[in-house]
């Protein structure tokens, strides 16, 4: 008969597993909740990031694309649903008739607003009901995300 090895996460016990295991479940599960909370709300992941940027002011569609990292063909698509459901506008710019100006509406802030409590409430709800401090883990993974950040970024001398 052959033992089984001890494999590190592989135990269905969550306060034994590695802590690379648990931030990756963590961070699926959260998704998860998110992406059922964006589907209610008729908005995707890619529309609440547009959103996210154009409440810190209008901007053009090549703007928009380029802070998202993707090409204007696709934030096109992104930009059409939420026109569609009146969380944006585009209008012709009026310093360069070639160009259209997108910004947020009064719909889409409330959306935004209402989406991001949302989800704080989520995180405070199922921390504090297990008496586990939402602050601590907040800082936790802001030092974790600044710490790997510097490593995988290093600045680079002037």
């Amino acid at each position: 008969m052959v033992q089984s090895a001890h494999v590190p996460g592989a135990n269905p016990d969550p306060a034994i597993w590695p802590t690379g295991r648990l931030l990756s479940m963590a961070a699926r599960m959260v998704e998860h909740a998110w992406n059922q909370t964006l589907a209610a709300a008729d908005v995707t992941h890619a529309g609440m990031m547009v959103l996210h940027r154009l409440d810190a002011g209008a901007g053009s569609q090549r703007d928009i694309a380029k802070a998202q990292g993707v090409q204007e063909q696709t934030i096109a698509r992104t930009l059409t649903h939420l026109e569609e459901r009146g969380y944006v506008s585009r209008s012709v710019d009026a310093a360069d008739k070639r160009r259209r100006r997108v910004e947020i509406t009064d719909s889409g802030r409330e959306l935004l607003l209402s989406l991001a409590g949302d989800g704080e409430k989520l995180t405070e709800q199922v921390l504090t009901a297990r008496g586990q401090d939402v602050t601590q883990l907040r800082d936790a993974l802001a030092g974790l995300v600044s710490g790997l950040s510097e490593r995988r970024w290093p600045e680079q001398p002037d």
